[in-house]
């Protein structure tokens, strides 16, 4: 067959998708709109990448941290940059305070001039906010004025809110890496960062489980009208065509509504682009321009789309008769075989097997093995269904009419209900595989801080040189504030200069070392030596009565100040060890307050562990503003019961966010293929109607037509989802278990989407059982 004649009937069936009247635009467009969607979504997906990478190059550009603790002096390039991050309301602010030494100082991007002191350049949605009700709380923590905003270089996305302020007295407390002298934005020399092949693994895995929907809807949307397509198709056998002829020409029609795909794909990203601008998802925002796709995969997409629906279209009319009397679609079809459907899962498992039990430290995973296993066992899914809803559905048996109507329907194309519900199970499967490889590897990213929830919420570091009473006194005044215990803490050792064996000292009330300590008794004067703790040797080797130690100012940062001397009491006695309420075992010395002078104490760094009245919801933000009046360079610290890797938490960020879009595709796109197979039986339904069949009998076979196959893909998905999983986590070197819990609401998450489509196409349902359906011309 030569390349003319190709190009000729493909030419012929574009000309059939466009002129072929009403019919042929209504179902070139429901195939462009199904299409579209699905290109929109590959195309977003191709850019996140770009997305990423752009959001990665600007934290970078403005990096300002320097772990070089011996600072650089003043000059005229230099700028001391001070960070002052906060949290309002559980959302990051990034601050930073800024003092430009000299003409050429480095100046961050997005800004056009340095803020004077006491004035600040805000970003867009830090202005939004300052500026609402919401945002009164934040205003009085952030006490400068607004003189501009930061333009789009100097923010990751459109919904970060971060500010640059001015001021004049950084230079007297420069304490890398919080408070830096710095000539430069940005890291000169990045260092790779080592890639843990688990994540990788993870990363790989999302994105074929979030594509590979996309791509069963692409299949399904291409095959809209088939029913009406045939008949066109019986009627160009009776002019003298030849059947494979029609099947080129149907895959003209097909390629026409691919093209037209393509072009509304376009639109529809570009509308999503600039929707993506302005939203913010799972605290993640990006600018328009970020979503760029990569060129390569643009134009794969644009390849590859037509010449998939011609090899969709070709391979759905292989069994198929067309005939210059009618198509032999409606008579019984000849039974699936499933042996060859077992072959793809099999060989997905094959193909994953080689890496069971490589874990992370066996080097990184195949990536092919990977995507081809993957692949083929979700293929799997796709053509698994199509058996197991024929192989029920024939086996049905009676039941009331609205029952009967729907397993006919069922009984004579469940090919087509079975692509309906594709990409549910597709999606639903992946979900639950992802759950639980999620769910497997989370202990290895996460860790337990120790932090005592119940004896305290939230703790304040406060630097040497700041008086602690005064932070424990505006904080036991703060509202939402019911308990307030405060420690300063330092070294001693037995040389006033560069002692080599040193013990920890913990001062505070008697109150505050029962927090840290098991104390016999305590009264003020009183001074204890911890036993059992990890240290306590070294603490009996120096804590001789009688002997004088030391205050290291090492650890303090007062290196300016003389070591002051303190003589251990000869009535030193014996404490027991206990965690503090941050989960640290304290060793060493404790001493009450009036045991060691005020000059003293002052060279000492406190911490400051403050309980809070969960009847006040708004108790962080109320002691976040009490510090931020004392000190703005002094960040409170929440308390959490666990702490989570940064690129795991980004990674099930990026699912879930991918997975919010992928569901979306799979409603709408579900809702345009039932609203198209509705439009082909509309004559039927108003035949129905006319012979008396009640609407709500019609409306209730609707949904069973639906929740047949439906159940069946829940069904199908859940084995080969846990089948995945339970490869995923062989693979990873983890222990399989499943949680029912997850694998149920994901279950549930594709029920629910067919649910609301149902609901959602019962009015146009109600509309084409009217009588005028029965017209014809």
């Amino acid at each position: 067959m030569s390349v003319r004649q190709w190009s000729r009937d493909l030419a012929m069936g574009v000309r059939f998708a466009f002129g072929g009247g009403r019919e042929g635009w209504v179902r070139a467009l429901l195939t462009a709109v199904g299409v579209g969607l699905g290109v929109a979504l590959l195309l977003l997906t191709t850019a996140l990448p770009s997305a990423l990478n752009v959001r990665g190059e600007r934290e970078d550009a403005r990096l300002d941290y320097t772990y070089d603790f011996t600072p650089k002096p003043a000059a005229d390039d230099t700028l001391v940059v001070s960070d002052v991050d906060t949290t309002y309301r559980d959302e990051q602010v990034r601050g930073r305070l800024m003092q430009p030494e000299g003409a050429r100082a480095p100046l961050p991007p997005g800004l056009a001039k340095f803020p004077a002191p006491g004035d600040m350049v805000v970003s867009p949605a830090l202005k939004e906010l300052l500026d609402s009700d919401g945002g009164r709380l934040l205003r009085e923590r952030l006490p400068y004025r607004i003189t501009g905003t930061i333009a789009e270089p100097g923010l990751i996305g459109s919904h970060e809110l971060a500010y640059y302020a001015g001021s004049d007295d950084l230079a007297g407390k420069i304490q890398p890496p919080t408070v830096a002298r710095i000539d430069h934005f940005g890291d000169p020399h990045p260092s790779p960062e080592s890639t843990d092949p688990v994540l990788v693994l993870l990363v790989l895995v999302v994105f074929i489980v979030l594509l590979m929907p996309v791509g069963v809807f692409i299949a399904a949307a291409v095959r809209f009208g088939g029913e009406r397509r045939d008949r066109r198709l019986a009627a160009l056998r009776l002019v003298g065509s030849d059947s494979r002829m029609v099947r080129r020409i149907a895959a003209g029609e097909a390629v026409a509504g691919a093209a037209l795909g393509l072009v509304f794909g376009t639109g529809f990203f570009l509308i999503g682009r600039e929707i993506a601008g302005s939203a913010e998802v799972f605290q993640i925002s990006v600018f328009p321009s970020y979503l760029n796709p990569s060129p390569a995969l643009a134009a794969l997409v644009v390849i590859a789309l037509p010449a998939a629906a011609v090899l969709v279209t070709l391979f759905a009319l292989r069994g198929v008769v067309i005939e210059p009397l009618g198509v032999v679609r409606t008579a019984k079809p000849a039974r699936r075989r499933l042996w060859w459907r077992l072959l793809l899962p099999v060989a997905g498992l094959a193909m994953l097997s080689p890496m069971l039990g490589q874990g992370r430290d066996d080097g990184t995973f195949n990536e092919y093995l990977v995507t081809g296993g993957v692949l083929l066992l979700l293929v799997g899914i796709t053509a698994l269904l199509p058996w197991a809803v024929e192989a029920v559905v024939g086996r049905l048996g009676a039941g009331g009419v609205a029952w009967q109507l729907a397993v006919r329907r069922l009984q004579l194309s469940s090919g087509t209900a079975a692509r309906l519900v594709n990409g549910i199970a597709v999606a639903v499967a992946g979900a639950i595989a992802l759950q639980m490889l999620f769910a497997g590897v989370e202990s290895d990213y996460s860790r337990d801080t120790g932090q005592d929830l119940t004896r305290a919420q939230m703790e304040v570091e406060v630097p040497a040189g700041t008086p602690a009473a005064r932070v424990t006194g505006d904080l036991t005044r703060t509202q939402g504030v019911r308990r307030v215990v405060s420690m300063s803490e330092g070294f001693v050792g037995a040389r006033r200069k560069d002692p080599k064996v040193t013990v920890q000292l913990t001062v505070g009330d008697c109150a505050a070392l029962r927090e840290v300590a098991t104390l016999p008794s305590c009264r003020e004067g009183d001074a204890f030596a911890i036993n059992g703790s990890e240290g306590d040797s070294d603490t009996r080797g120096l804590a001789e009565p009688g002997r004088t130690l030391y205050l290291d100012p090492a650890y303090t940062g007062e290196k300016g100040n003389a070591p002051f001397a303190w003589p251990v009491p000869r009535d030193l006695k014996r404490a027991g060890a206990r965690n503090d309420p941050g989960g640290a075992e304290r060793g060493g010395l404790l001493i009450t307050s009036a045991a060691l002078p005020a000059k003293a104490t002052a060279q000492l760094r406190s911490q400051v562990y403050i309980s809070l009245d969960p009847a006040v919801p708004l108790a962080h933000e109320y002691v976040r503003n009490t510090v931020a009046r004392i000190d703005p360079l002094i960040d409170p610290m929440t308390w959490t019961e666990t702490e989570r890797s940064e690129r795991f938490t980004s990674i099930r960020t990026g699912l879930f966010v991918g997975a919010a879009c992928v569901l979306a595709l799979i409603g709408v796109s579900l809702l345009v293929s039932q609203l198209e197979q509705l439009r082909e039986r509309k004559r039927l339904l108003s035949a129905l109607v006319a012979f008396g069949t009640r609407r709500r009998t019609l409306s209730l076979s609707v949904l069973w037509q639906t929740a047949i196959p439906i159940a069946l893909g829940l069904v199908l998905a859940g084995a080969v989802g846990l089948t995945l999983g339970a490869t995923l986590l062989k693979m990873t070197g983890t222990t399989v278990s499943v949680d029912w819990a997850s694998v149920l609401t994901m279950a549930g998450f594709g029920a629910s989407v067919v649910l609301l489509v149902t609901l959602l196409s019962l009015p146009p349902l109600l509309r084409l059982m009217r009588p005028d359906g029965l017209r014809t011309e």
